[in-house]
């Protein structure tokens, strides 16, 4: 049953075409409700037979229609070659994933070594102490002192570093260009291997204790020194945990961080969105909420800028540098 549809001299804009796959150049008018049901004949090679077209295109008139189009009309050929369809390929990512700047070198290793050699010198000379004295407490609490202690200073140096300087600052430089390129790639530290990932402050901590570990032998001083150096030394692996998904992560991690001894991800994922000023902490996050709701930091912002005439980035709109760009190596592996 057809219903009622309008003749061929109604759609004066259908003349021909030159293909029979160039059907959906056919456009009837928006306000038409269209039901087509096409049939074709085998064309010859000579004389192709016309292509017949059932249009019961529902209109109020009442004489039904069946068109017959010419395809031999050359106006309605398209010119314009198909389109190609390219698979994007994300050539950052992949240059980034196999660059070698991301693997430990025997260099990074050595100093991993020698860092946490210091620290267990020192760890091992409070646990010695503490024993030959028969007194465990002092040490004890010196320990949870240098823990709370090591997350307040993770949150200022990183602060510092996220907001002042550039890779030209003398010293800080290189963890400045660092800290800025994780904003825009947060998920390139996971990616890291171990040592090269903590060389640069394992080197740092190797000649800060040293000294410490054989200069004195007092053990609240190294319950304090061991546990506050290795917490530093290691808040690095910490802050790459905390930008793992959890599948990835070893159910211990997993439980310490649910605790709040490590700094979780929810936590320092509040740190990756804008305006970028708050959750700088990253061994517990434990000073974290204290040094964001009394605004700490802004403060001294504030006196930096009214003393020296230096305004932070987080004062700024943030610019291309600090745009996440999403971690699209899971694609790679399927190109």
């Amino acid at each position: 049953m057809f219903a009622e549809v309008a003749p061929m001299s109604a759609f004066p804009h259908l003349r021909s075409l030159h293909h029979v796959n160039q059907c959906h150049y056919l456009s009837p008018p928006s306000h038409i409700y269209r039901s087509i049901t096409t049939t074709t004949t085998k064309s010859r090679r000579r004389h192709p037979e016309p292509l017949v077209v059932d249009l019961p295109w529902v209109l109020n008139t009442s004489t039904p229609a069946t068109t017959t189009i010419a395809l031999d009309e050359p106006s309605l050929q398209s010119t314009d070659p198909p389109p190609v369809l390219k698979r994007s390929s994300p050539v950052t990512t992949t240059s980034m994933l196999n660059d070698p700047s991301l693997k430990s070198t025997w260099s990074h290793r050595a100093w991993v070594a020698s860092g946490c050699t210091t620290v267990l010198v020192s760890l091992a000379k409070s646990v010695t102490g503490a024993a030959d004295s028969g007194t465990w407490l002092q040490p004890i609490l010196a320990g949870v002192v240098g823990y709370v202690l090591a997350d307040l200073g993770s949150g200022v140096y990183h602060w510092g570093i996220d907001n002042y300087g550039n890779e030209n600052t003398p010293v800080f430089g290189s963890q400045i260009e660092a800290f800025q390129g994780h904003h825009k790639w947060p998920w390139i530290i996971t990616r890291r291997q171990f040592a090269n990932n903590l060389h640069a402050l394992a080197r740092a901590v190797s000649f800060t204790v040293l000294p410490i570990d054989l200069i004195f032998n007092d053990p609240v001083l190294h319950g304090f020194v061991s546990v506050c150096s290795g917490c530093i030394m290691f808040s690095q692996q910490f802050h790459a945990w905390a930008h793992s998904t959890k599948s990835k992560l070893h159910p211990l991690v997993v439980a310490l961080q649910d605790a709040g001894v490590l700094v979780s991800r929810s936590m320092h994922g509040a740190h990756h969105r804008p305006p970028y000023d708050s959750n700088y902490c990253i061994v517990s996050g434990v000073w974290n909420e204290l040094l964001d709701t009394y605004k700490v930091f802004e403060a001294l912002e504030m006196i930096l800028f009214f003393k020296l005439g230096v305004r932070p980035r987080s004062w700024s709109e943030p610019s291309s540098n600090w745009t996440e760009e999403t971690d699209t190596s899971s694609l790679i592996a399927e190109l």
